[in-house]
């Protein structure tokens, strides 16, 4: 009976330190997930503020595209390189024809 009592109590302390090390391992699973959930949200955070920068930056180069697509339509600037470089010159009156 004694060897009865010992081996039912061997069992019972078995299953108590096999419910421990399965909480045990829960509490060390959820540690881990919260620990690679920070380690995502901090490289997310990282991966945000470069691609913010990278967008503020664009965004800079396209005004500054957008001012000299307006410099290089300016008519002034087309007269010029037309009397300069192509040696074109305003019609006179006397070089306009009417075609009916």
């Amino acid at each position: 009976m004694a060897n009865k009592k010992k081996a039912t109590r061997k069992t019972e302390d078995n299953k108590v330190i096999g419910i421990w090390i399965v909480i045990m391992l829960v509490f060390i699973g959820e540690v881990f997930f919260y620990a690679w959930c920070r380690v995502q949200c901090v490289r997310l955070q990282y991966d945000i503020g470069r691609q913010t920068a990278r967008a503020e930056a664009l965004a800079a180069t396209q005004k500054d595209l957008r001012i000299e697509q307006a410099r290089l339509k300016s008519p002034a600037r087309i007269m010029t390189i037309a009397k300069r470089e192509l040696g074109l010159v305003m019609p006179g009156s006397e070089q306009i024809v009417v075609v009916p």
